[in-house]
């Protein structure tokens, strides 16, 4: 875990400039694809995962170590061809891996927050999941497993894996002529993030577009069908903590819901979207049926609540890059203390961007739970030594916080909307 927050010291910010850069390039064309509220939701969810990651919080049911000593047929060297052979065994597994997120209710669950946004750009490309509890992904490593492809081969692979899929959530580069059958390109993610019915589950290769024309999900990018982002089911938030978990949420209130015994036990594994004949009798569900005429979610927000929002989105921005810093020096369980504070910075203000009253409440509990950990630490995770007055600050802001989020509540929710909470 320490190396891999030494990488994200470096990734992070080179994500943000790739963002800032397509930002840029947009208002310069005049094609603009970000929203303020849905972009602080991206990132704040890049954040929340980031935590997730760094904090292991995930159970792992099967190691890749394990895999490849039970059944490795034979063994060879980190040459660079092996190197090739990991890419290779890594998308083709990462294909399966994302069709059964995408074919199985309980598993849409750890992957509906990537299609979340009603946008396409860079910073959708970082909504990724807290919701995977369960560490399956060595069940579909068994082809490099079955070649004795070194685990620190793997190791390696997999981050850059991971993070040469982000470039190609974009709106603002065309199809990439003979590139479309040789690698994922814009045009082919495009189609994967559209719920256009044609569009639907489409496209779910990561790296390379073979898996999806050979297994049958490919589907081109057509001029006459626009692309329109988002989900069926369309989360209604900009709390990215809320959207991890409300799909899950609905398969537990169905499950409870059904008289059935027997649906009560397969509708975790039934497809992506089925419910109970009786459940969606008595509690439907609004789903979208025309993109074309569906309003994206927006709430009214001034400048100063887009302004504060930022704020915080920054600051928390800013308890993350110190984590990642002294990572080795805080230590756990002081770790999960000061990401479990991260997590809850996060729903405050996601709360607040979604006009909640309860918001207040949120940062209530925030601002004590922080004050909590700088009294009982003497300080805030070893921050003093570095920056002089830390304690001060933090204490600070806890306090100034609760008050900005009380002028917000009382103040413009009320003054606009005539009540707490914008339906």
């Amino acid at each position: 875990m320490e190396a891999y927050a030494a990488v994200l010291l470096y990734a992070i910010p080179m994500f943000v400039v790739l963002i800032l850069i397509e930002a840029l390039y947009g208002w310069w064309k005049s094609d603009f694809t970000f929203r303020s509220m849905d972009t602080i939701a991206s990132l704040s969810s890049g954040i929340t995962n980031t935590l997730k990651s760094i904090l292991s919080l995930v159970i792992v049911i099967v190691g890749y170590d394990w895999i490849l000593d039970k059944i490795a047929v034979t063994q060879i060297e980190a040459t660079w061809l092996v190197y090739l052979v990991a890419l290779i065994a890594i998308d083709f597994g990462g294909y399966w891996n994302h069709r059964l997120n995408h074919s199985v209710n309980y598993f849409w669950n750890r992957h509906v927050i990537h299609h979340s946004s009603e946008e396409f750009n860079l910073a959708c490309a970082l909504r990724q999941t807290i919701s995977n509890f369960f560490g399956i992904g060595a069940f579909f490593l068994i082809p490099a497993a079955l070649l004795g492809v070194p685990s620190k081969v793997i190791g390696i692979i997999a981050p850059i894996h991971l993070f040469a899929q982000f470039w190609y959530h974009t709106r603002h580069i065309p199809k990439l002529g003979f590139l479309e059958y040789l690698i994922i390109t814009p045009s082919q993610h495009r189609v994967h993030h559209a719920i256009n019915t044609i569009y639907l589950d489409k496209n779910l290769g990561e790296l390379f577009p073979w898996w999806d024309r050979l297994f049958g999900t490919f589907q081109e990018e057509l001029a006459e069908e626009p692309c329109i982002y988002g989900v069926l089911k369309a989360p209604q938030t900009w709390n990215p903590i809320k959207i991890n978990f409300q799909h899950l949420w609905v398969l537990m209130k169905d499950a409870w819901h059904t008289s059935s015994y027997w649906d009560k036990c397969r509708l975790w594994f039934m497809p992506t979207g089925w419910r109970p004949a009786d459940v969606i009798e008595k509690y439907p569900i609004q789903i979208i049926e025309d993109p074309y005429t569906y309003e994206k979610y927006d709430t009214i927000a001034s400048p100063q609540l887009h302004a504060w929002s930022w704020f915080q989105f920054i600051l928390a921005n800013v308890f993350v890059t110190h984590m990642l810093v002294q990572f080795s020096a805080i230590g756990f369980p002081q770790l999960f203390y000061y990401g479990l504070f991260v997590f809850m910075l996060i729903y405050s203000y996601s709360s607040l961007m979604d006009r909640d009253a309860n918001a207040i409440w949120f940062e209530l509990v925030k601002s004590i739970y922080g004050m909590g950990l700088l009294f009982t630490m003497n300080g805030w995770f070893g921050l003093e030594s570095t920056f002089s007055g830390a304690t001060i600050f933090v204490a600070a802001y806890l306090v100034i916080s609760v008050l900005v989020v009380a002028g917000f509540v009382m103040g413009e929710f009320r003054r606009k909307t005539g009540n707490l909470v914008v339906e």
